[in-house]
């Protein structure tokens, strides 16, 4: 059961990012030189970096959610479906 949920979920998730048009993947790379240098730009690309990744996990957090929130609607209708046909 608990494995049918999981792959369920996976392809809710795959759903909703393949409807994503503009979906970006987070920036591994940091930004150059910020160790290195000694410039008043490397702490301000540093937060742009830090903004951006965040911002694009929210994104990819925000699409979990509603995959687990469409799940257990499912779950609730299946439930909910079975119970009646269980009265009959």
């Amino acid at each position: 059961m608990a494995r049918d949920r999981r792959e369920r979920l996976h392809e809710l998730l795959l759903a909703l990012i393949a409807q994503q048009s503009d979906l970006e993947l987070m920036d591994a790379e940091g930004p150059a030189g910020i160790s290195t240098s000694l410039s008043g730009e490397a702490p301000a690309d540093a937060a742009r970096w830090l903004d951006r990744n965040r911002r694009v996990l929210q994104r990819y957090q925000a699409l979990v959610r509603t995959a687990v929130t469409f799940d257990a609607l499912l779950d609730a209708e299946t439930t909910a479906g079975s119970e009646v046909n269980d009265g009959f």
